[in-house]
């Protein structure tokens, strides 16, 4: 009776993680249902791989009818379940259900479901991947709803590398049968997974059956078909003879720079380079050139954006035989007109790249021609301009000297230091340390240093937080007997400022330059500031003394310690505010371990 009862118990036992995961996924409230899903994994090592693949997988395939965040999660769970069915050879086991999701509504998670099961497929045996998955693509090719034909479509690459000659025939049929079809959604995965699908199928195949459904797709009544084309034009064009190129993919590229849709005429801008590379320098030369002319004076702005980012890059792979002249004949008119554009986007496109051209083009070109844009984007209207132009210095630095520049750089600096919008001075300090490398000491102490003081005052945080940071990195780059010189002093003034938020952020730079000033200056001038702030009728300012003190102890030996330090915290470890209190004796244990060398 006793072994009955305990055979029983067992029995519950095994049903138990079956039996919560029903009862939770039957839970109205969605979070404990998400929650249970994410829990499969534990659940399938509890009830073993067998118990997995006979139960738990049918039960799953079963009750797929949720929200969709929970059907995402499930669909990307079982992608990871191969070793809780049983390995590889049990894979086919977690298809039912990874099919089931790659035919639901929403598009996240068909595509986890595709996902997962292209991992799945991996895993099969070449024997396993045509008896299981390729039925399983075949039914979504043929479902009557365009969600498992959208599928489909993703699933063609991973099979048919693996699969007999006359699967592959089959394959490459359904392939372009779903280029065909008459839901726009499908041609437009099918068009999406082109290129890939390029990749697998054999040279004579490609020219026989995937190139003509390229060009058919190519010239789609919807737009997101034909753009999904160009994105095939680059694996296409990888995959062949330099010769068939021209024959088979450029009278397609050359219509789609012309196309009536500026979206596919911005899909060909973005994918250019990838192109120019494809199809290399001689086909770039008779056609890539005058197609990228042709974008940088597009009559729609986000094209044109998108073909002035790439110039430099455009440029800088062009055959070096030639470079030069085609730049300065052929693209720079273009990047003259550019500059001037009406739209802030495209002008602030070009700035970031347009620095760039100048090492490719050497010194005197640069000088005679690049020169007066670079200077005319250093007075545009539009702070990211401007901001984009100072920050790819180092490029034309490396050229000419930045001395050619500075005169016209200071007053450009000014305005975006003084800014409304406090973001565009954040962003200008950022380059701040940059500039002050390129034009040198005295430059920066005669033009620039003030500048920084005034940022260390700004009404805004974040801007005061950045300043102090860009003082240690001008610290490191001009040296500390520069720094003891030129700005510690005005640093310290702070100190005796009414503001006290003003008084804490020369704590903050005392913190800042600790790093690079060394114990020598800490103790000489950093101290004395500190003690006096030590008094201060602010709490906030006294336990970020404390605090300060703690970061400094590690720089300072035993004897600055015990005389500086320890009679400061000692003070302030009795002080009326609780919270001055706390960070004194946490800075008192801190610096009781004395000099760290």
């Amino acid at each position: 009776m006793a072994a009955s009862a305990s055979g029983d118990k067992a029995a519950d036992d095994s049903l138990y993680p079956i039996a919560v995961l029903i009862d939770e996924l039957k839970n109205e409230d969605i979070q404990l249902r998400l929650n249970s899903i994410k829990k499969l994994s534990t659940i399938a090592l509890a009830l073993g791989e067998e118990r997995t693949r006979n139960e738990l997988i049918p039960f799953l395939t079963e009750s797929i009818y949720d929200e969709d965040e929970v059907l995402l999660a499930l669909a990307e769970q079982l992608g990871n379940f191969i070793p809780l069915v049983g390995g590889p050879e049990y894979a086919m086991y977690l298809i039912p259900p990874l099919e089931s999701l790659a035919t639901v509504e929403e598009t996240v998670v068909r595509e986890k479901a595709v996902e997962s099961l292209r991992t799945v497929a991996g895993q099969h045996s070449a024997q396993d991947l045509e008896v299981h998955l390729v039925p399983t693509l075949q039914r979504l090719v043929s479902g009557d709803w365009f969600t498992s034909r959208t599928s489909a479509c993703g699933l063609f690459s991973v099979c048919y590398p693996r699969v007999s000659a006359a699967v592959k025939s089959e394959l490459r049929i359904n392939f372009r049968t779903l280029c065909q079809d008459e839901t726009p959604m499908v041609r437009r995965a099918a068009a999406g997974k082109l290129g890939e699908f390029a990749k697998v199928v054999e040279l004579e195949y490609l020219k026989s059956d995937l190139i003509p459904t390229f060009v058919q797709m190519a010239q789609d009544e919807q737009d997101s078909v034909r753009l999904l084309a160009v994105e095939a034009c680059v694996s296409i064009a990888q995959l062949l003879p330099q010769d068939e190129v021209e024959l088979n993919v450029m009278p397609t590229l050359r219509q789609c720079v012309n196309d009536n849709s500026w979206r596919v005429r911005y899909m060909v801008s973005e994918k250019l380079t990838d192109l120019q590379k494809a199809v290399g320098q001689e086909i770039t030369k008779n056609d890539l050139v005058s197609a990228f002319q042709f974008l940088l004076k597009d009559s729609e702005a986000e094209v044109r954006a998108s073909a002035s980012a790439k110039v430099t890059e455009f440029c800088s792979n062009l055959d070096k035989a030639c470079q030069e002249q085609i730049i300065m004949t052929s693209i720079l008119p273009c990047v003259k007109e550019l500059v001037a554009d009406t739209n802030q986007h495209v002008k602030s496109a070009l700035a970031s790249v347009i620095m760039g051209l100048s090492p490719i083009v050497g010194r005197n070109n640069t000088i005679e021609h690049l020169l007066p844009l670079f200077l005319i984007q250093l007075k545009d209207e539009w702070p990211e301009v401007r901001l984009n132009i100072i920050s790819t210095l180092d490029c034309i630095n490396d050229v000419i000297g930045i001395q050619q520049l500075s005169q016209s750089l200071l007053p450009a600096i000014v305005e975006l230091a003084e800014d409304s919008k406090w973001r565009v001075r954040l962003a200008i300090i950022e380059y701040m340390p940059l500039l002050a490398g390129q034009l040198g000491q005295e430059f920066f102490n005669q033009k620039l240093r003030d500048l920084c003081f005034n940022w260390l005052n700004d009404h805004v945080y974040a801007i005061r937080e950045a300043a102090t940071l860009n003082m240690k990195k001008i610290v490191q780059t001009f040296g500390t007997q520069w720094a003891e010189t030129n700005i510690i002093n005005q640093i310290l003034v702070m100190c005796k400022n009414s503001n006290y938020l003003h008084r804490m952020t020369c704590l903050f730079c005392i913190n800042a330059l600790a790093d690079v000033c060394g114990a020598d200056i800490i103790e000489r001038l950093f101290l004395p500031t500190i003690k006096v702030l030590s008094t201060d009728p602010v709490a906030n300012v006294r336990f970020n003394v404390a605090k300060t003190l703690q970061k400094l102890s590690p720089f300072l030996d035993q004897a600055a310690i015990d005389e500086h330090v320890k009679p400061i915290l000692e003070k302030l470890n009795t002080d009326t505010d609780v919270d001055v209190q706390y960070f004194a004796s946490e800075a008192m244990v801190s610096s009781a371990g004395g000099y760290n060398p």
